[in-house]
Parts: C-alpha cells; sequence; structure tokens
C-alpha cells in the first residue's frame, strides 16, 4: 500500500509518500516556514504553505519514484495545530483524494509522532515523551487509547525555547540557536524548577528570564546552557514517573524539540539508570513531517477507518486521547 502524507499543522509543510508493505519511507520533504527576527504570524505562515504545497507533493512522488496512479490512499494531519496552517493540508488532501479516487484519513498529529516510532524502532510499548512547539506531553498506549500521563500547565517546551530566543534576538525558530549558544555556557543560573506530579509549568521560568535578560548580568551562552539543563531535566523527571507508574520498560521521544541532543543524552542516562530502553529517530521524523502522517494513516485504514471528503473538517484543538485506536 503507497500513502502520500500531508503534514501541516503550523511551520511545515511536508510530502511524504510511505510504502506501507515494506515499511519504507520513500521520501519525505519538508518546507518550514523560517524567520530571522520575530516568530511565527498564521497569516503568513498559511501563506508560505499554499506556495510550497504543489512543490513539496511533487518533489514527494518524484524523489520516490512513485507516480500520481500508483497511490492508494491519502492522509492529512487533521489536528491539532493553527487553524490557519491545518486548513491549506486538509484542502491539498481532499483535492488529491478526489483527483485520484483514493481513500482519505484524517490523522491526529500527536499520535502519529508516536507511530512513527514504533514504525521506525523496534519498541513494542513505549512511552513517548513528545516536546515540540505548542506540545508538551508523556503520552503512551492504555485501555485502547494513547493517554497523557503528564503535560504542561501553560506553554509548551518549544513555545518557551523560541520565546526565549525572541527575547535574544535569536529568529525563528530558537531551539538550534539555543542549543549552539549553550555548548559554550558554563555557569548554572538558578531558574524555577516547576514539575507538579506529573505536570510541568514553564511560564514561571519564561518570567524569570525575561529580568534576568533585561539585567544584564548574564550571558547568552550561560542562560542557554541553564535553560536547557533546567528545563530538560524537568520533562526527564516526568517521563521517568510515568515509567514507573505505568511499568513501560521503553521511551521514544517525539516533536521538534526532541532533536537536541542533550535532551536525548539525558534521557539515555535515565533510562539506564532504570534498565530500560530508549530509542532514537533520525532528526527529519522528530520535526513536523509528513511521513509520520503516512505512516499513521496506513495504520489507521487498516483497520478500517477513512475520512469521507465532507467530514474532513480540521480539528485544531483536538487532543490525544480523544481518539480511540482501534488499530492495536
Amino acid at each position: 500500500m503507497i500513502c502520500i502524507g500531508i503534514e501541516s499543522t503550523a511551520h511545515t509543510f511536508g510530502a511524504a509518500i510511505v510504502d506501507g508493505e515494506s515499511r519504507k519511507v520513500l521520501s519525505n520533504v519538508i518546507k518550514a516556514f523560517t524567520t530571522e527576527e520575530g516568530g511565527m504570524v498564521p497569516s503568513k505562515v498559511a501563506d508560505h504553505h499554499v506556495d510550497v504545497c504543489q512543490e513539496a507533493v511533487s518533489e514527494a512522488l518524484g524523489k520516490a519514484g512513485v507516480k500520481p496512479g500508483q497511490v492508494d490512499l491519502v492522509a492529512f494531519s487533521q489536528g491539532p495545530g493553527i487553524g490557519h496552517c491545518l486548513r491549506i493540508g486538509a484542502g491539498v488532501a481532499r483535492s488529491l483524494s478526489l483527483v485520484l479516487k483514493k481513500p482519505l484519513v484524517g490523522v491526529n498529529h500527536c499520535i502519529a509522532h508516536l507511530e512513527i516510532c514504533r514504525f521506525l524502532t523496534p519498541a513494542k510499548d513505549p512511552v513517548l515523551l513528545y516536546a515540540s512547539g505548542a506540545n508538551t506531553q508523556v503520552i503512551a498506549f492504555e485501555s485502547g487509547k494513547y493517554r497523557v500521563f503528564g503535560e504542561t500547565l501553560d506553554i509548551g517546551i518549544g513555545n518557551f525555547l523560541d520565546s526565549f530566543a525572541r527575547a535574544l534576538n535569536l529568529g525563528f525558530p530558537g531551539g538550534p540557536k539555543i542549543e549552539k549558544l549553550a555548548k559554550d555556557g558554563k555557569k548554572l543560573v538558578k531558574l524555577p524548577y516547576s514539575v507538579k506530579g506529573m505536570d510541568v509549568s514553564l511560564g514561571g521560568i519564561s518570567t524569570n528570564l525575561k529580568t534576568k535578560i533585561k539585567s544584564g548580568e548574564y550571558s547568552k551562552e550561560d542562560l542557554c546552557f541553564s535553560v536547557q539543563e533546567t528545563a530538560f531535566a524537568m520533562l526527564v523527571e516526568v517521563a521517568e514517573r510515568a515509567m514507573a507508574h505505568t511499568g513501560k520498560s521503553e521511551l521514544v521521544l517525539g516533536g521538534g524539540v526532541a532533536c537536541n541532543k542533550r535532551l536525548q543524552e539525558m534521557c539515555t542516562m535515565m533510562c539506564e539508570a532504570r534498565g530500560a530502553k530508549v530509542f532514537f529517530l533520525e532528526n527529519q521524523f522528530y520535526v513536523d513531517n509528513a511521513a509520520m502522517i503516512a505512516v499513521t494513516g496506513i495504520e489507521m485504514f487498516r483497520a478500517g477507518q477513512s475520512t469521507p471528503v465532507e467530514k474532513s473538517e480540521v480539528r485544531p484543538s483536538e487532543r490525544t486521547d480523544d481518539v480511540s485506536v482501534t488499530w492495536r
């Protein structure tokens, strides 16, 4: 089964081709919106998606060596995400479904981050530390759904890092630039550490950092180093607590922040101490990407799920645990 996936939840428009029979990602095209200063303006990001969508689809088919008529299924990110952006991807997917006369499947973006980990690694029943722009959650499969065992109480880790980067005039996306500066940091600056049960709160750190930046007492490098050490320690703590609570012994990461090597290192240390296994992916499968949408679409379709075009509305606020997981 050949599936074309379309991703457009936020700053990335992606198109990918996945072969479900050979379990191979044949192509994974990512067209990301970036700025040198400021952040994302939804209308401008949507304009970006309109500009690149045709190129992305053509490129995905070309790299995969697949002709449009060979596609068996169309999958798209239905939510959660930014409404302006989701609508562009949904429109492209509907058009492909109608023109190619192929079934359409709407996919939950958060669940797709976990499904591609199961598709590309030996992980069987892992806990997912989902660290992206708007989402920070610890997720695991229990009783027919992907349950959220812990999450942020205010802002997502990626948005927190981007906000911090904007305050330092680093541009968007800020995570990679923070990671680079953190390597030269030498002093651990004390920041609020806020873990509440299995949830985290990042708002207090954000406010505290703005005060510290204005004071001029600390270098960018030391602040970036301290932000990573503090915020990532919080994420690893709640991930470990979820593993202990569920009795699971596998950890996977998802979301753009999962590309961060320091976060991966801290997760590795925690799992080694627990006698657990941690699995990592290539960065292209951590950031928002269409391959994960296609992978999940295939799993859902095989379980008998599809999305009629007339019911393919976008769902900007759909939660991970709103979805019944019939394919497991």
